[in-house]
């Protein structure tokens, strides 16, 4: 049985982010995360407050242990205070908003596992905005994409996320199509194994995977991406600018590979966010790879107890049709 944070637990931190007055009057844990545990928190007292809490806790985690794996991987599962903090630092030296910090711990002497307290970003999500106020929405996307040109043009020689490249370590590989390529292998594999139709499809997918990473030629340099940016994963504030979150996999990595997400769960909105000179080549083998992702990683979440399942299952269903589909007729 999960057991997630309650107020007596959270109230060390939240006194240590607004002073010591500040008493804990409400906690609701907002749905969607896997791998942290968000919190929104209400304060009375002198100064009442409202403010987020992240908890790194193993409980809070779904998704099932990844033994074996190389945490500098730029696929490795990117959680935990330190990914998250060189992550804020990184976009906030570019001027790129996130939610302000008041107070980050790993010590666990005033909660029993990584913690952050910060601000509470009033305006929702651009994804719920997009249906409440679509001009207010429109205006935060085309800053959006601002900010995605702020860091897009950010050049590292070194792929890798940021938390592994600023304590001087490196990712694996020799190049980021040779990581997709075989992450999507792996996927492929697994997909197999949980979709019939997947299995079926086994062997010219894989194929399909090969030949379109033979048509990717080499590249130095790399830009700064999100690594999983939807408009789910992206705020807004009372002036109406975009606030990223979930940023703990900030990495360098191609480009690509952010926009085929981009395009994936924008969709019709993407126009606003694409922009020339990107690699059909890369492209196309990310666009594949990334179904493959969707179908392997929502399925393998469904082993443990995750309880929104009708979303992952959705997702799932959703990118085996559209790898499927990629495959030349």
């Amino acid at each position: 049985m999960r057991r997630f944070a309650e107020g007596e637990a959270l109230s060390g931190v939240v006194r240590e982010a607004l002073g010591a007055a500040a008493r804990v009057a409400g906690v609701e844990r907002l749905r969607g995360g896997s791998k942290k545990g968000v919190y929104r928190v209400r304060t009375d007292g002198p100064r009442p407050a409202r403010v987020i809490v992240y908890s790194w806790a193993e409980a809070e985690n779904f998704w099932p242990g990844a033994d074996g794996v190389d945490a500098a991987h730029p696929f490795a599962p990117a959680s935990g205070l330190a990914p998250f903090l060189a992550a804020r630092r990184t976009l906030d030296g570019l001027g790129v908003r996130v939610p302000a910090v008041l107070f980050a711990d790993d010590c666990r002497t005033r909660f029993a596992a990584d913690v952050a307290v910060v601000e509470d970003v009033s305006g929702g999500t651009l994804e719920a905005l997009f249906e409440a106020d679509p001009v207010r929405a429109a205006g935060a996307l085309r800053e959006l994409a601002a900010m995605l040109d702020v860091m897009h043009g950010q050049r590292g020689a070194q792929y890798g996320r940021v938390d592994v490249l600023e304590r001087g370590g490196a990712a694996p590989g020799e190049s980021c199509q040779g990581l997709v390529l075989e992450r999507a292998l792996g996927d492929l594999a697994e997909a197999a194994g949980r979709d019939p139709r997947i299995g079926a499809a086994a062997a010219p997918l894989r194929n399909r995977l090969r030949e379109l990473a033979a048509r990717v030629a080499p590249r130095t340099g790399h830009g700064l991406i999100h690594g999983e940016l939807g408009p789910d994963h992206v705020l807004v504030d009372a002036s109406g600018q975009p606030v990223l979150i979930d940023i703990e996999g900030l990495m360098y990595f191609d480009v690509e590979w952010e926009h085929v997400f981009l395009k994936l769960r924008f969709a019709e909105r993407y126009p606003v966010l694409s922009r020339p000179g990107l690699d059909p080549a890369r492209l196309d083998l990310y666009t594949l790879a990334m179904h493959l992702s969707l179908v392997a990683g929502p399925l393998r979440l469904l082993d443990g107890d995750f309880p929104h399942r009708d979303v992952m299952r959705g997702i799932a269903e959703h990118n085996a049709r559209a790898a499927l589909a990629l495959l030349p007729r």
